[in-house]
This record gives C-alpha cells, structure tokens and sequence, in this order.
C-alpha cells in the first residue's frame, strides 16, 4: 500500500533525525527554536510523530557561561548496546571566537532505559567529545561497520578555508575516539561555498554494497544544498582516498514550489519496513530577516526516494506541502 505522507511534517524543527527503532516506534529529535533543550517525541508512524506530544529529556545548563548552556543544536538519538545515546552540539556562549566562529563543541548523553522518553534523570551526561582540534565542531553522527563503532562529524580546521570540514574516526567507546581523525571532504565546489565555505550534518546510508555519506553545503539560506560521498562497503572507512565525492549537489532548493535549502538530513524506512526515506528540513521562502539561524521557519519534511541503476540512490526534487 502507498503511503502518502504530512509535509511538512513538524513545523519549526530543523535538522531532523528519525529512528525507527525494534519496539515499532519512530523517534523524533531536532533543533528546537530556542536551543535551549533536548526534546524527543515518538509514534508508530511517520504521519503519527506530527501531532505526538514532545517530551523534554535534557535542558541546556542552567549558569549561562560554562559548557553545554548556549545554542543546542542537532541532536541525534542512535541505539547502541542495548542503550540509547544522543549525540549534540552546544556552546558556553552565543559570542564568536577570534576566526568568527561561534564556539560550538560536540557532547553525548546516555540513557539505560528502554523508553528514551520516561524521564530527564534517566540521562546521563558523559561530557565533551574530544578530537584532533579544540576548534568549533558539530552534527556528530554515528554507523556500525565491520563490527566497528565510526564516528563522523563537523569541525573548523583553522588551516583550511571555511567554516567546517567532515571527519571520520573509529570510536573506543559511544563517547570516546580511538582513531586518529581523518577528513573526508572540505567546501571546494562553487556550490559548497555560497556565502559560507560549509560542508556539515553528515548522515550515513548503508545499501547496495556501499555506504553512502550525504551532507549540507553553503549558508542556511536557498544555497544551503546536499552533496554525497560514497564507499565500498568492504574498503577501509579510514583511509579518504576510497571515497569518492560527487562533484555536483544531489539535493537541493527546487524553486518552482518556493522550497528552499533543503539539507541537514537524515535516513529512516516507511512503515512497510522496505521504502526508503529522506528526512530533512526546508524554508518556503528567501526573504529571510536577519540572521538565518534565528529564522524558526526551517520545517521537518519527509519524502520517498528510489535508486538507479548503478546502485546510488537518487533523492529527486523536494516536495511540495500537502497539509491543505
């Protein structure tokens, strides 16, 4: 059977992350406009998390200036060894640092018990995510392969033009590295570098023999645009010369509907287990005032995507709403 789905399908959250989980739930977690917390909210299908009620399971310390008490961003919930882990950026401070950047660094929370949702005490907070650089960092997100824990993320390298370069490495542990860190691809098309040099929000899709790393590129506004990386499943993940990088953007504004910056995106599965789905967030307009960032309107979408012959996936066009 076709499902149709909600688009959008919740409004004001941006960079969404959607989890279809072994207990038949989807869980829910995004940006929320204020940045001042961790929310998650679940349902037994997709159009069901539009109107399932949010649940706050972390807040943003409380003192202002010391770390994790500014700027929330992109939570992401993974299931790892029985236990539930979510992966955020946050700062001490809402000021730039002396390249200009906001001073983000990247934290993991911890939860044991089987609903994510029951309470705020059941997490735990296991502190900073260090790497190979104390420079802004952000959109962590995590795959298992070869029997192996990968930790990919976001981070400033104040040697290499532009905000952010995407990184990989082995993790010890869900809140520890063990690899030397290695980069896996900087802003260096004309489309990765529109306003600002960004490449970030990376998300892992694994089918057809090979792993598939998308991510987001340019300013926030109708540039932002998806690009993509891919692998052979059975090549060294540590090792940047095996993959290989799309020279063209794979996802991105489709002006005729006035759907604009589509990316910070995540993959899930429709309900039947089997149709793949792209997840990710979009403005319906570019008149955007002031800082984009603090333009709440970037909304959660949801569409079906479908394959080509030579194995990748082809995500087409964003949708158009249909909640009229």
């Amino acid at each position: 059977m076709t499902q149709n789905y909600i688009n959008p399908l919740i409004v004001q959250r941006a960079d969404p992350y959607i989890y279809k989980h072994t207990d038949g739930y989807y869980y829910f977690t995004a940006s929320v406009p204020a940045y001042n917390l961790i929310e998650i909210r679940r349902a037994k299908t997709l159009n069901g998390l539009a109107n399932a009620a949010p649940r706050t399971i972390w807040r943003k310390h409380s003192d202002g200036s010391g770390a994790m008490s500014q700027l929330i961003w992109a939570p992401e919930l993974h299931f790892i060894n029985d236990k539930w882990f979510i992966y955020f950026a946050a700062s001490h401070t809402k000021e730039f640092d002396h390249n200009g950047m906001f001073q983000h660094r990247m934290y993991c929370l911890e939860c044991a018990n089987p609903n994510p949702m029951h309470d705020e005490s059941d997490w735990i907070e296991h502190g900073q995510i260090e790497t190979h650089l104390d420079t802004f960092a952000l959109d962590a997100t995590v795959f298992e392969a070869h029997n192996k824990l990968y930790y990919v993320w976001a981070q400033k390298d104040p040697a290499i033009q532009g905000n952010s370069n995407i990184y990989i490495a082995e993790m010890e542990n869900p809140w520890m590295l063990k690899s030397e860190p290695v980069m896996l691809t900087k802003p260096e098309y004309n489309w990765e570098t529109k306003i600002f040099w960004v490449n970030e929000g990376p998300a892992i899709l694994h089918r057809n023999g090979k792993y598939f790393l998308t991510y987001s590129a340019s300013a926030t506004d109708e540039n932002y645009a998806m690009g993509m990386l891919s692998i052979d499943e059975d090549a060294d993940l540590l090792d940047a010369s095996n993959w290989y990088k799309s020279k063209t953007p794979v996802f991105q504004s489709n002006m005729d509907i006035q759907q604009y910056g589509p990316g910070h995106n995540s993959f899930t599965v429709s309900e039947d287990g089997e149709t793949d789905i792209l997840v990710y967030h979009c403005r319906n307009y570019t008149d955007i005032k002031g800082d984009p960032l603090y333009d709440p309107n970037r909304h959660t979408m949801v569409q079906k995507f479908n394959w080509n012959d030579d194995g990748t996936p082809n995500f087409g066009k964003p949708v158009p709403y249909n909640y009229e």
